[in-house]
């Protein structure tokens, strides 16, 4: 009797989520992003205004631990394809979660937060990459459709998570003298995020045999630099520094020459969030009749619409109007270039998965370089149409040198 009744329910979820290694993952990315957006609004806030670091100290400190987490990406999942399963290294670095959210709530003084900012935060950040690496290799067999569907669902998980954390977060320190407790709610999740992989991710024997030939760390980072790797790599770089140009300007365009106030700036980021996760799932349908390259291109062409449009803006209405179409755009770039990337080394899942932190390390980086230069010749709405040309540079070098690489 209950069987018509339940069948309508299972038929909402895609077959390819009923996996427990996938289902387990996408819980896991959640709480890893939970972490992510509890903590992130309000880091620069604890670490200069509560504890007292220059503002000098800050920025090397930030760039520096972007750089250790990138070394730690590659290294471990190079070790991670070495040893031939991943759920050992996840719980690993788990760890070192707990730890350096822990540390700054419970000492809250500048060593502790510079010692977990430069070390434990960074080695746990290397989770994201080990985690999708996990997936890479769950996916392994399944048809190109079904692999598109299950990355955007576990992307999809961390941008829910920066819809409904921050303002959770939020609410719950309205009152509060301090921003400390947001590192202990990072804490549990990291603790939820060991749970779930220690006890319900199932264990693995190992990867095919193929992914386990051993590289020296040297080798590994080797094949990350290479010249076919990492000239996609930059190409993708260029495109989603858009993203992190747009994350500093916005709030300085909406404030400026939009003449908006600091509250549309939170609710505009609550929008497209929200409509970040929505067009993920779109996007991840798409890809069933597109390749991932194309996909990509399209998106690259709405934000780059988008980031020229903004520089335009001149009341607020017109940056809400822009919600819609950044947040179309916005998904594409933040879930296509995970699959491209990993495909780029495919054979080898950890590895390959690595490449999103390179990705994310030279977007910033990019982007700081297209700040500077923006601001220097130009306004900030100015600085908006810089980066959409380097969005455009950048989709030009992915097509040349995809194209070439078909041809070839």
């Amino acid at each position: 009797m209950t069987e018509p009744s339940t069948q309508p329910m299972t038929r909402l979820i895609p077959e390819v989520f009923r996996d427990p290694t996938i289902r387990v993952s996408m819980l896991a990315i959640f709480a890893f992003g939970f972490a992510g957006a509890a903590t992130s609004p309000y880091q620069s806030v604890v670490g200069i205004r509560e504890l007292g670091l220059s503002n000098g100290l800050y920025s090397v400190l930030i760039f520096s631990a972007a750089a250790v987490n990138v070394t730690v990406s590659i290294l471990l999942g190079n070790l991670a394809d070495r040893l031939g399963e991943y759920r050992t290294m996840m719980l690993t670095v788990a760890i070192f979660g707990i730890l350096g959210y822990g540390a700054v709530y419970v000492v809250p003084a500048q060593a502790t937060f510079i010692l977990s900012a430069l070390l434990f935060l960074p080695v746990y950040g290397s989770l994201n990459s080990l985690l999708f690496a996990n997936v890479r290799v769950a996916t392994k067999g399944m048809e190109r459709n079904d692999v598109a569907t299950v990355n955007s669902g576990v992307r999809a998980m961390i941008s829910l998570s920066w819809v409904l954390v921050p303002g959770i977060i939020g609410a719950l320190l309205a009152n509060s003298r301090t921003m400390l407790p947001a590192y202990l709610f990072a804490g549990l999740a990291c603790a939820v995020c060991f749970g779930l992989i220690a006890a319900f991710l199932p264990r693995q024997n190992g990867t095919d045999k193929a992914a386990t030939r051993h590289l020296s760390y040297l080798a590994a980072l080797g094949e990350v630099i290479s010249p076919p790797v990492l000239v996609r790599v930059i190409a993708v770089a260029l495109i989603t520094s858009t993203l992190h140009v747009n994350d500093t300007i916005l709030p300085l365009i909406v404030t400026g020459a939009a003449h908006g106030s600091v509250t549309d700036i939170g609710v505009l980021v609550g929008i497209v969030a929200f409509l970040e996760v929505i067009s993920i799932v779109v996007w991840g349908r798409a890809q069933r009749i597109m390749s991932h390259v194309t996909a990509l291109a399209i998106g690259a062409v709405i934000y780059v619409v988008y980031l020229l449009l903004l520089g335009l803006a001149s009341a607020p209405w017109h940056v809400y109007a822009l919600t819609l179409i950044s947040g179309i755009g916005a998904a594409a770039l933040i879930s296509i270039p995970i699959t491209y990337l990993q495909d780029l080394i495919a054979e080898r899942p950890g590895l390959g998965s690595a490449l999103i932190s390179v990705n994310i390390f030279l977007s910033a980086g990019l982007s700081a370089l297209l700040f500077a230069l923006g601001t220097g010749m130009s306004s900030y709405s100015g600085t908006a149409v810089i980066g959409a040309v380097a969005g455009v540079v950048g989709l030009a070098m992915l097509l040349f040198f995809d194209g070439a690489r078909r041809r070839g």
